[in-house]
Formats: structure tokens, C-alpha cells, sequence
């Protein structure tokens, strides 16, 4: 919509009727810009046409001049109206919003004028949105031109603004691998898309055609780079935690949780049923999965992993199932996912919970059938995989939010093995510091230290929020750092300095201060547990735990 601002209206005109004399026209043409005759139409007469006037007799009305001369006839329309496609041949006429009296003209180059500058707007505005993405932002025309290239472009494809714009995208791309052509030839939109527009890029693509008047003219596209992310998790290697001659030593403890979950764990170790483990973060669950595998009879096949939470869910599907891509050609290139990788072994996939809900429906074909297709791939392909996940928030909770597969659960919890936090069995804590001493003494190549009985207290004292990852964590850097032969309370980090000072009864209160804290919120929330959670600024496993331990459900 067109603005007084925006388009300069001329309002230095006139207006006369038909029956006026050319000579009184004339005349008037001396004092403005315009002459307006009203007649069943407006005629509108320029100063600078005033020479077309001559040779004719001055005594004449304006209608005869204008009737014999074929005089063009004006256009009218309000500011609201005023468009493109307005009659632009003579100055058009803006009316007032009533449409009962002209408040002045516009003409051609004015309009013209006002579009240049529009455009020139318009186009700042897009090119600093673009530069503002931290994406890649590409934008073609209906040919296939590149209209607009950002600096994340240059960056991520290593291609130079200069060397493309104006220049068919095809000529830096390979077609089969330019995703904007597809929108241009089809029309419709691509979100979230894992995407490899050459060897050495791989993106999550969201493209959009660009539409007027129900014809596609372009297309514009930004892609998240997603390289690094790919060649790391290509190039991870599991970092066993567990020795493989006596896997399951790793869970050195007396508690009758741990010895539960290590001897369910020993049972299922040797067959292909699905295997859960649900625990807090740091609880152990990744090293009872390599325990798992290197304590069965697949201790010889793969063992891979593969973290839900840490990937796209554009590259998950990818990174799980594989990816076939140029299915119809002579050579079709296909992409092994972990679950081909790790064939007759075991995948261990990490906070499953955070798997999308239209991967867990091909997850769960697989379960069923043992079977799946690549991603863009038409051949199905079999293999024997063994599943441990992992989850640190109970699936049974997601399930009744509707966030979770009713199915999969099902097929999942059949084995579903819960790795108590460590503030829960803390009789352990003594033979879990023990073995890592022992660990990283050796690692780091130093007469393992003797830690001193109020450094043991300090560890009984502590709620260990991080579980055995923290503990694991803890006593590496006090073995690094110490050159003593006993770790005493000086070698402790700050915040156990603080739990060594704890007495019974100040335990006691914070546990009840605690208590009431989650009591409260979760009265303000109506018993929401996950909007307490977010409240308290705690996961949804913690409060679950917190709530069992102080009986308040």
C-alpha cells in the first residue's frame, strides 16, 4: 500500500469543466502544474503539453480541442488502490479516501520513482536478513540464477559472492544434488532435510518456493551446516570404561540395587532382546551397556553408539537407517547407518526419550521385522542388531503425554533395567573410589594414593548430583594433581570442602526445606511434574527420585 510519504503527490493543479475556452485553459497552465476537465471522464492537461494546445482557435471549449485532438483520458484511484497496474499512460488521479473530491496527481516517473525505492528497500531489508542467519542463505530465480548468496554461503561451500551470483546454480552443483531445483520444478517446501550437496558438505536444508499469482518465480533456501558434527561422530570411537576380560567389575558394589541390575544385566547379555536402561544422568548406564555387550556372546562384533539428544533430528534419521541417495542411476551411493554398522553386535542408543516420534515408528518396524529401508532407498535390508537404549526420564511418563510410541514402550520395558542414582546406594561409594584410584593411578602411571577416612566421609556426605560420572570425575583429578601419597580433605574440590562440614542435623534441615520447596511447587503446579521440574530448574528424573525419597507422592 502506497503512502502521502512514500509517493510524492503533486497537488498543484486545477480543475475546470468541459464547456471552459482553451484560451482560459492556457492561461491556467501558467499558475499550475495541471489542468483537470471533468467531463463523464478526467482529462488531464501538463504544463509542459500546453505546445500540443496551438492551432487552435482560443474562443473553442476544452471538450472540442480535446475531441478533436483524441486527447488520452486519466485514471483515478485512492492511495489505498494505487497499484502497478493502474492505467499509468497519463497522470492518474488520487482521490481522497471518500472518493468525493482529488487531492492531487501522480505521474508516471513519480510512480516510477516511488517503485525504485521501494524495491531498493526491500532489498536492503532482505540482504540484512540474510547476512543476520547464521545459515547458509541461497536464493534463485525461475531459472535457476542466483539472486542472493550470504556470506555463511561463502563460508560453508568455500564459493565466493562474486563467483555466483548471476550464474545458474548448476554450475557450482551438480543438478541431482540442488535441492532448489526440485522447489522450483515442484513447488512445495522442504523443512528440516538432511542434505549432501557435495563430498565434503552435509546440511539440514528448509526450502521454500517463492509464489506470485500462483506461479513459482524462485526459491530461497538456508542450510544449517552440519559437517563437523557428521566427521566427529564418524570419527568417535566409544571410549570403553570397562575392562574387557571382567566386564561387569566395573559395578563394583554391596548394594542390593546394583547387584539387581548387574544380574539381570549378566542374564540378557547373551541374547537379542531389546535391553532398557533407565537411570539419572552419570548413573552408569553407558558403561553397563559395554559390559553388556562385552560380557555376551557378541563381545567379538561391534559395539557402537549413537546419542538422540545430541544430534539433529534431520541427521538422526540419517545417522540410524543410512541414506541412499541417486536410487535410479547406474550407481546409486549409499551410506551405511549405525544400525547396518554395528550387524550381529550392539547399538547402544543414548536418551532414546529424545527420539522423534516419526523416527520411533521406523525403530520400532525394525524391532518388529528386523528389517528397514535407507533413507531414499527402495531395497530393504536385514541385519541383526542388538538395542540397549538408554533414557533418564521413565518412558511411561512421555507415554502418557503422548510423547513416546505406545508400541515401542511396550517392546522396550520387557527388560528395562533402573541404575539407581549413586546418593541412593551409597555403601558403594568406598569400592567405586577404590577401582578408579586404581584406574587412573595406572593410566597416569603413579603409585596409586591412600585416601584418607574424611575424605570418604566427605564422599558419604555428598548428594553427588552428577552420580558416578562425578565421582569417576572427581577422583581423576585428585589423582592427577596430588603428588602425596594420602588424599586428604585439602585435595577436594570446593564443593565437597563445603559437604565435608556438613553435621547430621543440618542434613536433616535441608532435606526438609527441600521437601517442602517440592511440595509447594508442585501444589502450584496442580501436580504437573513436568512444569514443577521446570519451576525448580531440575530434570524430570530428579524430581521423580526426590519425590520417592521424601514419600510425597
Amino acid at each position: 500500500m502506497a503512502s502521502v510519504d512514500q509517493v510524492l503527490i503533486n497537488n498543484s493543479f486545477i480543475t475546470v469543466e468541459e464547456s471552459t475556452s482553451l484560451a482560459k485553459v492556457t492561461s491556467e497552465l501558467s499558475n499550475y502544474d495541471f489542468v483537470v476537465v471533468t467531463a463523464s471522464t478526467f482529462y488531464v492537461i501538463q504544463k509542459d503539453e500546453r505546445y500540443l494546445l496551438t492551432g487552435h482557435d482560443e474562443a473553442s471549449s476544452i471538450k472540442k480541442v480535446i475531441a478533436d485532438t483524441n486527447w488520452p483520458s486519466s485514471s483515478t484511484s485512492t492511495l489505498a488502490n494505487l497499484q502497478a497496474n493502474t492505467n499509468w499512460n497519463r497522470p492518474v488521479l488520487i482521490q481522497a479516501e471518500n472518493q468525493e473530491t482529488t487531492i492531487g496527481l501522480v505521474t508516471p516517473s513519480q510512480w516510477i520513482t516511488h517503485l525504485q525505492s521501494q524495491n531498493e528497500i526491500l532489498a536492503s531489508y532482505f540482504d540484512t536478513l540474510a547476512e543476520t542467519i547464521n545459515d547458509a542463505v541461497t536464493a534463485v530465480d525461475n531459472e535457476g540464477n542466483v539472486i542472493l548468496w550470504n556470506t555463511a554461503a561463502e563460508h560453508t561451500y568455500k564459493i565466493q559472492r562474486d563467483d555466483i551470483m548471476g550464474r545458474k546454480i548448476g554450475e557450482h552443483f551438480k543438478d541431482e544434488s540442488i535441492i532448489l531445483h526440485t522447489i522450483l520444478n515442484e513447488g512445495r517446501p522442504v523443512r528440516g532435510t538432511y542434505h549432501r550437496p557435495n563430498e565434503q558438505t552435509h546440511v539440514l536444508i528448509n526450502a521454500s518456493p517463492i509464489i506470485r499469482n500462483n506461479r513459482v518465480i524462485g526459491g530461497v533456501a538456508t542450510e544449517h551446516d552440519i559437517t563437523n558434527i557428521v566427521r566427529l561422530n564418524e570419527e568417535i570411537d566409544v571410549s570403553l570404561l570397562i575392562p574387557k576380560d571382567n566386564p561387569f567389575s566395573s559395578f563394583a558394589g554391596i548394594s542390593p540395587e546394583i547387584k539387581q541390575a548387574v544380574d539381570i544385566a549378566k542374564k540378557v547379555a547373551s541374547t537379542d532382546m531389546p535391553i532398557l536402561l533407565t537411570g539419572e544422568p552419570g548413573s552408569g548406564k553407558e558403561m553397563l551397556a559395554q559390559a553388556i555387550h562385552y560380557g555376551g556372546s557378541k563381545h567379538k562384533e561391534p559395539f557402537l553408539s549413537l546419542n538422540c539428544a545430541t544430534i539433529p533430528s534431520g541427521l538422526l534419521e540419517i545417522e540410524l537407517f543410512g541414506h541412499q541417495k541417486d536410487v535410479f542411476s547406474e550407481d546409486p551411493t549409499t551410506i551405511a547407518g549405525k544400525l547396518e554398522q554395528a550387524h550381529n553386535g550392539t547399538l547402544f542408543i543414548e536418551e532414546i526419550d529424545k527420539m522423534p516420534l516419526e523416527i520411533q515408528v521406523k525403530f520400532l518396524r525394525y524391532l518388529e521385522e528386523r528389517s528397514f529401508y535407507h533413507v531414499g532407498g527402495t531395497e530393504e535390508i536385514q541385519v541383526q542388531t542388538r538395542i540397549v537404549a538408554s533414557t533418564t526420564t521413565p518412558l511411561e511418563e512421555l507415554l502418557k503425554a503422548g510423547e513416546f510410541h505406545e508400541n515401542l514402550y511396550y517392546l522396550l520395558t520387557v527388560i528395562n533395567i533402573i541404575i539407581p542414582p549413586l546418593r541412593d546406594h551409597k555403601e558403594d561409594i568406598e569400592a567405586l573410589t577404590q577401582q578408579f584410584v586404581q584406574e587412573f593411578s595406572k593410566k597416569y602411571k603413579k603409585k596409586a594414593p591412600f585416601i584418607s577416612s574424611e575424605v570418604l566421609e566427605a564422599f558419604m556426605q555428598y548428594d553427588w548430583p552428577g552420580n558416578i560420572r562425578e565421582l569417576r570425575n572427581t577422583i581423576e583429578r585428585m589423582t592427577f594433581l596430588s603428588d602425596q601419597s594420602l588424599i586428604t580433605l585439602t585435595h577436594l574440590p570446593d564443593n565437597l570442602k563445603d559437604a565435608s562440614s556438613f553435621t547430621e542435623v543440618q542434613k536433616e534441615e535441608d532435606s526438609l526445606q527441600e521437601a517442602r520447596l517440592i511440595e509447594e511447587t508442585l501444589q502450584k503446579t496442580y501436580g504437573n511434574k513436568s512444569a514443577a521440574a521446570d519451576l525448580l530448574g531440575i530434570s524430570r528424573g530428579t524430581l521423580y527420585n526426590k519425590i520417592k525419597e521424601y514419600g510425597l507422592n
